[in-house]
């Protein structure tokens, strides 16, 4: 039976982190893992995430299962944390949430709730989107379309051409795949006035939004990350919203995601809930429980709240500075481009326009590891590399002039 595999080979990113790996060389960045680093280039665990660990550590009495749906402390708190507290879609009872490993499975089992429903659907992505976005709804049974979003020309963001392709080709019952903050693999957002327009079509469309809501906090704040989320969520009677706390967290390997669901009135919520318990089972069947402990004991006691917010707002300003300073040393080196997009494009990652040429230059003469479409990581720049990096960037930049 094995014999008959077809190949897909190993994800781009998956590779680069490999051969990273294999590279004897000591002067050496990775610009390609999409984790937060800090200023040591270590990827730490919050004081907020090690004190909220320590307390489940002696009050926790049993490891029984947690049930399809999940943990039922986070599953009530996720849709306050990504709608608001007094939501109204809360209050009216249209909301059902299903804790998921991770915001990849919260994104699969979203398809997969949207492909028993409307087997072969249709879904819209952008151009360009997180690299598994697509993987996971074709593997759904999905068709993915993409409309265009990234601009070429100044690195910024393309919404005209993105609302006429719209308007032109998506049709009543397609879903379309938004990303609330910190584009991935782009750094390029929507603005506020992007939301209000995107609200209104989606709704005269009559097209399902499904947002992916990987980075709250990351970018702006955590109110600020999701308000245009909340705008198009104030006007749809449909919604799908998958939330992941790998990054405003920092628990990467914890697994710990959501899957928020808006239904028209309460008893459609009911019967939706019963459907992504039903995916679920016949999927990994339960939830791991711990990172789940740690998010709910945090986001129960203030004081641990409040300084788990403070250290995402450490890490947002650092990204921010980092974007400031890469920005400042380029300039430095002559580089006469137009940089703003460096400061201009927001959360942990940066489009940086690099052609393949390029990027290959960069690893095997800097030893600069970027992904192949020329994506960094801005975390990953620290006071240890950002000179080495700067004149590696300026290097190929001042061949491309």
């Amino acid at each position: 039976m094995f014999e008959a595999i077809k190949a897909r080979g190993v994800d781009q990113l998956m590779a680069l982190m490999q051969q990273f790996r294999a590279d004897p060389r000591e002067q050496k960045t990775d610009l390609v893992v999409g984790v937060y680093k800090d200023d040591d280039g270590a990827v730490p665990i919050m004081k907020s995430v090690k004190a909220a660990e320590s307390r489940i550590l002696e009050s926790e009495t049993t490891k029984n299962y947690v049930g399809v749906a999940g943990d039922p402390e986070l599953t009530s708190k996720i849709p306050a944390l990504i709608l608001g507290m007094e939501a109204p879609q809360i209050a009216n009872g249209r909301v059902s949430c299903v804790q998921t490993p991770g915001g990849t499975g919260a994104l699969r089992v979203g398809c997969d709730l949207i492909g028993s429903i409307r087997p072969g659907g249709r879904i819209w992505v952008s151009t360009p989107t997180w690299a598994n976005h697509i993987p996971i709804a074709r593997d759904a049974g999905l068709t993915v379309e993409q409309y265009p979003y990234f601009r070429p020309s100044d690195r910024g963001l393309d919404f005209e051409g993105m609302m006429a392709h719209l308007k032109d080709h998506a049709k009543a019952g397609d879903v379309i795949l938004l990303h609330a903050c910190c584009h991935n693999p782009t750094g390029v957002d929507l603005l506020p006035e992007h939301w209000e327009v995107l609200g209104d079509f989606v709704v005269d469309r009559q097209l399902l939004p499904f947002v992916d809501c990987a980075y709250q906090g990351m970018g702006s704040g955590l109110e600020e990350d999701v308000a245009g989320l909340r705008s198009i969520a104030a006007k749809v009677p449909e919604m799908l919203i998958a939330s992941s706390f790998s990054k405003n967290f920092g628990i990467y390997r914890e697994r710990c995601g959501g899957l928020t669901a808006i239904s028209a009135n309460a008893d459609q919520a009911k019967t939706t809930m019963q459907a992504m318990q039903t995916v679920i089972r016949s999927n990994y069947s339960m939830p791991p429980s711990h990172g789940a402990r740690i998010v709910t004991t945090v986001v129960d006691d203030d004081e641990l709240k409040s300084e788990w917010d403070a250290e995402l707002t450490e890490m947002r300003e650092r990204i921010a500075n980092v974007r400031q300073e890469l920005r400042k040393k380029l300039e430095e080196r002559q580089v006469t481009q137009d940089l703003s997009f460096i400061t201009n494009q927001n959360g942990m990652f940066s489009y940086t326009g690099f052609t393949p040429e390029m990027v290959e230059r960069l690893r095997e003469e800097f030893g600069i590891y970027t992904a192949g479409d020329g994506r960094i990581n801005v975390a990953g720049i620290c006071s240890d590399n950002i000179d080495a990096v700067a004149e590696g960037f300026a290097a190929v930049l001042h061949q491309a002039e």
